[in-house]
């Protein structure tokens, strides 16, 4: 029976070479001169600082920037609220949007089912199973898929016919 796995995931040689890009531009930028402008990398977080907001959104726009043009999706990533750190400087978490949450899964599942489409989901862990009895109704499914969730990037992927 054909299937596939609808996932949301993302290259981390990608962030981890963008945050590298994103952190040497912001040591030479001259509007960062002297200050603690930097970003951090954990494995499914992302951590700002700056002295000011203002300078806070000026680093968030370089990472989003070097992230467009290594081809990471920017809606993965989840801003967080600012937080005061010590005297008048800043931090700011942005969390990585990895695996498809369960909420959206039922999103997924129940959006399947309303369409009359001839197919079965299942929610698998962090990523949901679609099969079906053609490969053309699959294709539809996929269609149905990407135009309905636009908040989150997914990918389609382990295609088996």
């Amino acid at each position: 029976m054909p299937s596939f796995d609808i996932v949301s995931e993302v290259d981390q040689v990608e962030m981890r070479n963008a945050v590298d890009q994103a952190n040497k531009e912001i040591t030479n930028r001259f509007d960062f001169k002297g200050s603690d402008a930097r970003i951090e990398q954990a494995e499914k977080l992302l951590t700002l600082f700056a002295d000011d907001e203002f300078k806070l959104d000026q680093v968030y726009d370089v990472l989003t920037g070097k992230l467009g043009k290594r081809g990471v999706d920017v809606r993965c990533l989840d801003r967080q609220d600012v937080q005061k750190v010590s005297g008048n400087k800043v931090k700011q978490e942005v969390k990585l949007k990895i695996g498809v949450e369960v909420e959206l899964g039922k999103k997924i599942v129940r959006i399947l089912k309303d369409s009359k489409l001839k197919v079965q989901a299942s929610i698998q862990g962090d990523a949901v199973r679609v099969s079906g009895a053609k490969r053309d109704v699959l294709q539809e499914a996929i269609a149905l898929v990407k135009k309905s969730i636009t908040d989150t990037p997914l990918q389609f992927g382990n295609f088996r016919d």
